[in-house]
């Protein structure tokens, strides 16, 4: 199966990246020790947070071409930038306030500008890339009624934007809202609908074949997986709709099984519960997804109500090793990733490949594990175990 000609990427945003000295100490004490275990040239899906993207462009032009060498220097490619998480992603509560700023605020609409012209650097001379980004906000917060009307006009003045970028380098750069539970853009079907809105909007402005262009998804398969989605039907749905999926990323959920009578499951995912990211999970029904709560909390998973009892599984949004099976009497979502890989391989174009398991530092045996070495060994499995999908 070849589905790009691109090297495979994994997400910066595993290691803490609140400066651009400690995005170059991931680099090198991570990143570089995963290329050389895996063998293969390796791209570093960056995730630049606003501060650093701040340094990178407000430091001069000899800041920015220093970071690029060094990343040329170190071995690395980039294709594609984390712009979903603006801030500290890894303080001691981001939960929610990972939605923030929405794509109502002029604040996201200015930082994805910024990473724009960071890639347009990063990448080869023609080279396209792509940015992933929050799905619109969350479902949470209080929205005014005029939401995704302005939601709309951000897009697609950043896609003019992008527009621009790319007469004046010679490399396309290319957003993908990055569906996920619980938010604004959470299913196929909302995703569908807001496209065919957003691109009603860009036609009034004359601006269509630009949107259409600069404007996609990140198909996150652990997020549609936890709203247990026909995989291999949801990507034919945004194929046959020319919504583009700018970026694969490839995640496994958790999955609990007969959840009345798998009590030792229940204990298991009892020590999943962790104060820094949402956890969103879904129960399954006959029809799909069923009952859903917005976090993993312990009382749900040792004391859940009945109708979480009586579902067949629960699936739930803590991204784990995608080389993984099982975790103990716990599943997890690995067969919708290989169904997720087999149908983007019938896509007329490669989206960007990138392993995304940000919760590495919060897994149950992470949790007080100092050693950069099982962090690497951890990756490199991961990595492998997807160019093995991806070599079938």
């Amino acid at each position: 199966m070849t589905i790009s000609q691109l090297p495979l990427s994994y997400c910066t945003n595993v290691h803490p990246g609140r400066s651009l000295a400690e995005v170059e100490r991931g680099l090198d004490e991570f990143t570089v020790p995963v290329r050389q275990n895996f063998g293969a040239p390796l791209a570093a899906g960056l995730w630049l947070a606003q501060p650093v993207a701040a340094e990178l462009l407000d430091g001069g032009e000899s800041v920015l071409a220093r970071f690029a060498e060094g990343l040329a220097r170190r071995g690395l490619q980039c294709h594609t930038l984390n712009a979903f998480p603006y801030g500290d992603f890894h303080s001691e509560r981001v939960k929610e306030k990972v939605y923030l700023p929405d794509w109502t605020s002029a604040d996201r609409l200015e930082y994805t500008t910024r990473c724009a012209r960071i890639l347009a650097t990063l990448l080869p001379e023609g080279g396209e890339g792509s940015i992933s980004t929050v799905p619109l906000g969350f479902k949470g917060f209080a929205h005014s009624l005029d939401f995704e009307d302005r939601s709309i006009s951000n897009l697609l003045e950043l896609a003019q934007r992008l527009d621009r970028l790319a007469s004046g380098t010679g490399r396309t750069i290319r957003l993908a809202i990055e569906p996920e539970p619980f938010c604004v853009l959470e299913t196929t079907p909302e995703t569908l609908r807001f496209f065919s809105r957003l691109r009603e909007r860009a036609a009034d402005s004359g601006v269509l074949e630009i949107a259409e262009r600069h404007l996609g998804v990140c198909y996150d398969v652990c997020h549609q997986a936890v709203e247990y989605e026909d995989i291999v039907a949801s990507i034919g749905q945004l194929a046959s709709a020319g919504i583009r999926i700018n970026k694969l990323h490839i995640t496994c959920a958790l999955q609990l099984d007969r959840p009345d009578e798998n009590t030792e499951g229940r204990e298991a995912l009892a020590r999943y519960v962790e104060p820094r990211y949402l956890h969103q999970t879904v129960a399954s029904a006959n029809t799909g997804a069923g009952v859903r709560s917005v976090d993993l909390s312990r009382a749900l998973a040792l004391q859940p109500p009945r109708e979480f009892r009586q579902a067949e599984s629960w699936r739930i949004h803590f991204h784990v090793p995608v080389d993984a099976e099982s975790l103990g009497p716990l599943s997890t979502t690995r067969s919708q990733v290989k169904q997720a890989l087999q149908a983007v391989a019938e896509l007329k174009y490669a989206p960007h490949l990138e392993v995304e398991t940000y919760t590495w530092e919060v897994l149950p045996e992470m949790r007080g594990e100092r050693s950069s070495a099982t962090l690497v060994e951890g990756l490199t499995r991961e990595l492998l175990a997807t160019r093995r999908l991806l070599t079938v």
